[in-house]
C-alpha cells in the first residue's frame, strides 16, 4: 500500500497535473473533453491517495506468531473443492484482499467458512445470498 501511495503521490498526481495544465492551453473548457477526463481522473488519484494514506496512518503491524492447529487471520490454507485440485490462499485483512494473488478476506464467504478450522476438516462454505449454491472443500494444510 506504501508503494502504490508513492506511486500515486509522486508519478500519478504530477502526470495528470500536467495533462490538465496541457487541456486547459486548448482553449474553451465547456467543450473539452480531454480536460474533463484528466480532471475525472484527478478525482480518482485524489480519493484513492486519501483512502490509501488513512489505511498507512492508521496500520497496526501484527508480529508474526506460530501457526497454530486452527485456522485464522494470517494463515495459510491448502484446500481441495470436492476432490479438485488443491488451492492455496492466505487469509488476510479486507484491504489487503486479492484472490488472484492468492489473498482472500476473512469477510469473504470462503474465509468466513475457513477461520476455527483444522486439517482434516471439510467445510461447507455457503455464498451470499444470490451467488450461487453451497460447496464443500476439505483442508489439506495450513503453514
Amino acid at each position: 500500500m506504501k508503494t502504490e501511495l508513492e506511486e500515486l503521490t509522486s508519478v500519478r498526481r504530477p502526470y495528470i497535473a500536467d495533462k490538465i495544465k496541457a487541456a486547459r492551453e486548448l482553449g474553451d473548457l465547456s467543450e473539452n473533453f480531454e480536460y474533463h477526463a484528466a480532471k475525472n481522473e484527478q478525482g480518482f488519484i485524489e480519493a484513492r491517495i486519501n483512502e490509501l494514506d488513512a489505511i498507512v496512518k492508521n496500520a497496526v503491524i501484527i508480529a508474526a506468531k506460530p501457526v497454530g492447529e486452527v485456522i485464522e487471520v494470517g494463515t495459510t490454507v491448502r484446500f481441495s473443492e470436492d476432490g479438485g485440485p488443491e488451492e492455496t490462499y492466505r487469509i488476510v485483512g479486507p484491504a489487503e484482499a486479492d484472490p488472484g494473488q492468492g489473498r482472500v478476506s476473512f469477510e469473504s464467504d470462503i474465509g468466513k467458512a475457513f477461520l476455527g478450522h483444522k486439517v482434516g476438516d471439510t467445510v461447507e462454505v455457503r455464498p451470499s445470498a444470490n451467488a450461487g449454491s453451497s460447496y464443500e472443500v476439505r483442508i489439506l494444510g495450513i503453514s
